[in-house]
């Protein structure tokens, strides 16, 4: 069957964009207060050890909590998940600046205030995700996905220099900051229900097909015995019984491992060189810009390129960037080699996201999206450790060439999973999926 028409521009569909502020601005307020927070942490106990149970702390708290995040967002409507979220943001980001503005800021305040952060972030911020697919439709799903990604690379570029000079006048300012953002962040996700689909439809006027609002409120019924931990078993069950959705998971996992700790033994072995902050700063700067460049074209690469071909190769052109670095020690070298698989992975995120958020009905994407964010977040303290132990026991080039051949399981997976390997573009996601679809056991929605 022929695939329908192309979906009316991502930028003509008011949903979205109002959408996107509403995500983008929650980011935003989350980059600052994540920039803020260790070094405010500093100067107030003058003590590395208790900025980092306070890094730790909200990490833990995140992950134990995201799952629960998931259950809600397939309990309840999601955008207005989405709006509660951004009210609790300001009222935390405003307790934040008076007792900024008072000198009130310990220790122990920070981390409360850090850990009510963290739960906030995990309890709603999984609706906010999961909320996308009722915005746009499946055909443009690679399309917002890539979008994405280049903000999250503006967010990447910005987020340290906006923080720095916020925070060099005051702390006050950074929570006031984050207030506003929060406040924008509740303002438009509220639009969102009041602003008209375009033209051609979108997922959330599909029931019959993904779920969509029609789905949502369904899962929000009461059933018997309803049950937190039920609900999480049932979705893990669900996500890893379909073959090319835990294919997804898995590739996505161990390629951002693998890459986060190749750059993190890089920065940890320039640093030990006696290598000056602002010299290091430019790696992660160059990395911004190129996933930045990336994300322009992946928009267009996930339309007319099969997603299999897009990910097997990059993830290979990933790998041997990765073990490239092994071979260089000077910074202006190791920018220019880490750039090359940076283009590429915007769309290779753009890609797995897209195909994932396609492929889960509604009623299950708030604990598919919870599942993979609690698996990230459990990877993301395994790099700094490789590259800690790395480093101390087998060196850097041992080290980065571990580190690259994650990157190589990751392709590895992708190229012989069947169900990856054939992904067509962004047009026959939904398609595709189908063909992988698994009748769902009684009592799941």
């Amino acid at each position: 069957m022929a695939a329908p028409a192309p979906s009316p521009s991502l930028w003509r569909n008011a949903r979205y964009v109002s959408w996107l502020v509403s995500d983008t601005a929650k980011a935003l307020a989350q980059a600052l207060f994540a920039f803020a927070v260790p070094l405010l942490a500093l100067m107030i106990t003058d003590d590395p050890a208790q900025a980092g149970v306070i890094g730790a702390t909200g990490m833990a708290v995140r992950v134990a909590l995201v799952m629960l995040g998931g259950v809600l967002a397939d309990r309840h409507s999601r955008i207005a998940l989405m709006v509660i979220g951004s009210v609790l943001g300001v009222l935390v980001a405003g307790a934040f600046t008076v007792l900024t503005i008072t000198g009130a800021l310990t220790f122990v305040v920070l981390l409360v205030l850090d850990v009510l952060l963290a739960a906030r972030s995990a309890l709603f911020d999984v609706a906010g995700e999961s909320a996308l697919k009722e915005v746009v439709p499946s055909a443009a799903m690679g399309r917002a996905q890539a979008a994405n990604q280049a903000r999250e690379a503006v967010l990447q570029l910005a987020g340290g220099p906006l923080g720095g000079a916020l925070l060099a006048v005051g702390g006050w300012l950074v929570g006031a900051a984050m207030a506003v953002c929060h406040g924008i962040a509740a303002l438009t996700a509220a639009l969102i229900p009041r602003l008209r689909a375009p033209a051609g439809g979108s997922a959330a006027e599909a029931p019959a097909a993904d779920g969509g609002e029609g789905a949502e409120k369904a899962a929000a019924a009461p059933t018997a015995a309803r049950n937190a931990a039920r609900e999480i078993r049932e979705g893990v069950v669900w996500l890893f019984s379909r073959v090319d959705l835990r294919g997804v998971l898995l590739v996505m996992t161990i390629v951002n491992l693998g890459i986060n700790a190749a750059l993190t033994t890089v920065v940890y072995a320039l640093q030990q060189d006696g290598r000056s902050p602002a010299v290091i700063g430019w790696l992660s700067a160059g990395m911004g810009i190129a996933m930045l460049l990336g994300a322009v074209f992946s928009g267009a690469l996930v339309t007319r390129v099969g997603a299999g071909a897009l990910m097997g190769a990059g993830l290979l052109v990933l790998t041997a960037g990765a073990a490239a670095t092994a071979l260089v020690t000077d910074p202006l070298p190791i920018v220019l080699i880490i750039a090359v698989p940076g283009l590429l992975l915007p769309a290779i995120n753009a890609s797995m996201m897209g195909y994932f958020m396609v492929a889960t009905p509604s009623a299950m994407l708030g604990r598919a999206n919870s599942a993979t964010m609690m698996f990230g977040m459990g990877a993301t303290p395994l790099a700094p450790l490789i590259a800690g132990v790395g480093l101390a026991t087998i060196g850097r080039e041992a080290t980065i060439l571990v580190s690259a051949g994650l990157c190589g399981v990751a392709a590895i997976l992708a190229l012989t999973n069947r169900s990856l390997r054939s992904l067509p573009a962004e047009g026959d996601w939904a398609a595709h999926a189908e063909r992988f679809a698994i009748r769902e056991p009684a009592g799941m929605r």
